[in-house]
């Protein structure tokens, strides 16, 4: 491929790399117009880097502590490709770890995850919208892609990177902003 060209393309790849986080953006300012970044981090698993994570919430109002009490959006940036109802298995797993709901309610979440997580090649973004007491939006790449609507849902999934026994306890201080 001659020089010109594949310096074009290189080019043209930035260019909508930038274009999709300025409507990434541009979505969690409409969704959470007070929001700001709180922190983020990256995911490893065995060494092997998954994901880029940031968490979005009214810095006003955010605490740690009591972060399921606010509105929040939590952005993960992925680095290799993953299958989608590999990530929604991942995500229960998780949820059992922390004590989250009942097998019932697990089964659920899993059968709609399932149905919701697309796969995810490098650079894919998804991102997940909480709100206390409300369905839990997810969006692919800054477009809806649907929701879950069991309100205790969006405690428990978020739980998985905020909880203080998280299993990914660096994550959870580089998403709070205490890294």
């Amino acid at each position: 491929m001659p020089r010109a060209l594949r310096w074009l393309l290189l080019v043209c790849a930035m260019a909508m790399a930038l274009a999709c986080a300025h409507a990434q953006t541009a979505m969690l300012k409409t969704l959470l117009p007070e929001s700001t970044v709180i922190g983020g981090g990256t995911f490893r698993w065995f060494g092997l880097k998954l994901y880029d994570a940031r968490l979005w919430a009214d810095a006003r109002s955010f605490s740690s502590a009591q972060w399921s009490s606010v509105p929040l959006a939590l952005e993960l940036t992925y680095a290799r490709t993953l299958v989608g109802t590999r990530i929604a298995d991942a995500s229960v797993d998780e949820m059992k770890k922390l004590g989250m709901a009942n097998a019932t309610q697990q089964r659920a979440w899993l059968d709609a995850m399932k149905q919701l997580f697309p796969d995810v090649a490098e650079g894919t973004q998804l991102t997940g919208l909480y709100a206390p007491g409300q369905p839990t939006r997810f969006f692919r790449d800054g477009e809806p892609i649907g929701e879950i609507a069991d309100p205790e849902f969006g405690r428990a999934f978020f739980s998985i990177w905020l909880h203080p026994k998280t299993s990914a306890p660096k994550l959870r201080a580089a998403l709070l902003g205490k890294s």
